[in-house]
């Protein structure tokens, strides 16, 4: 599998991750350890997850996801793992953290607790990419930076990284960095997919310029593009049949995820993939990971036999004739999830 930088750092990672955020909720510990051992077979290094996962949050079972990463790495050299996790953003947005009661902006305080629980939780001594889960733009930068920056001198994390971030929160705490000689963010984590190219508008070029790499997640628009909610279908066990019984914000989602115009758009690059001989899944992992921006794209499973479909994507290069007939659809279905 190909193998690509994170930013300007020395950390080289296959392209690819294997995302865990429905490890110990919807996938249990012997289906994820599953996961985790097939795809490290398939040269998988890049693994990701996050003090608050799984996923949906809830205080009686954060961190849980942490918990049996740990436990699959003590069966493999902690040096073949590249592992990515995350401290919580503030709670006083759009989103409450499951951790610490919901106290959780991005100051010294909290980003000391959450790697330390962090670091038990994985039973390691390092973590390869420390992230940011979604921002604090109300915060001192200098401080979220400066904790970061303190870390990565400790050893007890090699890079940083940001998640969910804006255009002007990228580039603010780049400068930031630059000015106090603070560790980078070498990475940026947000949702990129094929119903989902708002990425492209600025923050691809901000990436391009100050060599930040993403790292996309939801590149299936979260299971969207793989067609199973197609005609209504609501499958069961899946993420936003579920999402519609939990809550008004995962209700929110799931009007976000599902819609005319990303159903739409699904139909037509499901015809695509066809075209090309491939399942729709392999086309939209394909296709995130074909951008020079990019420099791993993050896959999520529930299940080992969604593996094959998603492994398929990794030695596969689409043809500027697919890409072309993808743009297409782009350009006249705009925006499918706003």
């Amino acid at each position: 599998m190909k193998r690509n930088r994170l930013g300007r750092s020395g950390i080289v990672v296959s392209e690819i991750c294997m995302g865990t955020m429905t490890f110990g909720s919807m996938a249990d510990e012997k289906t994820a350890f599953e996961i985790l051992d097939r795809s490290f077979d398939a040269g998988i290094d890049f693994y990701d997850t996050a003090e608050n996962y799984p996923v949906p949050p809830d205080p009686s079972y954060a961190g849980r996801t942490e918990e049996i990463v740990g436990r699959w790495m003590k069966t493999k050299p902690r040096d073949a793992l590249i592992i990515a996790t995350k401290v919580s953003g503030p709670s006083h947005g759009w989103i409450k953290a499951a951790v610490r009661s919901g106290m959780t902006t991005l100051d010294r305080h909290n980003v000391m607790r959450a790697v330390e629980a962090s670091l038990v939780k994985l039973q390691t001594d390092y973590i390869d990419l420390y992230q940011t889960h979604w921002p604090d733009h109300g915060a001192r930068y200098e401080e979220t930076l400066g904790a970061l920056d303190d870390l990565v001198r400790a050893g007890k994390v090699r890079i940083i990284g940001c998640s969910n971030e804006t255009t002007w929160g990228l580039t603010k705490s780049l400068a930031v960095s630059e000015k106090h000689g603070f560790a980078r963010y070498e990475t940026i984590q947000n949702n990129f997919s094929l119903n989902n190219r708002r990425f492209e508008d600025e923050l691809a070029q901000a990436c391009r310029q100050e060599k930040v790499s993403l790292i996309p997640y939801s590149p299936l628009a979260g299971g969207v593009l793989s067609g199973k909610y197609n005609d209504g279908a609501e499958p069961q066990g899946a993420r936003f049949t579920n999402y519609k019984q939990v809550g008004a914000r995962q209700a929110a989602m799931v009007k976000r995820f599902i819609n005319d115009k990303s159903l739409a758009s699904t139909v037509r690059f499901k015809a695509i993939a066809e075209e090309a001989g491939i399942a729709p899944v392999t086309l939209a992992t394909a296709w995130s990971k074909q951008h020079d921006f990019v420099a791993s794209t993050i896959v999520g499973a529930t299940k080992a036999a969604q593996l094959p479909e998603i492994f398929a994507a990794a030695d596969l290069t689409l043809s500027a004739d697919v890409m072309k007939k993808i743009d297409a659809v782009t350009k006249e279905i705009l925006y499918p999830m706003g």
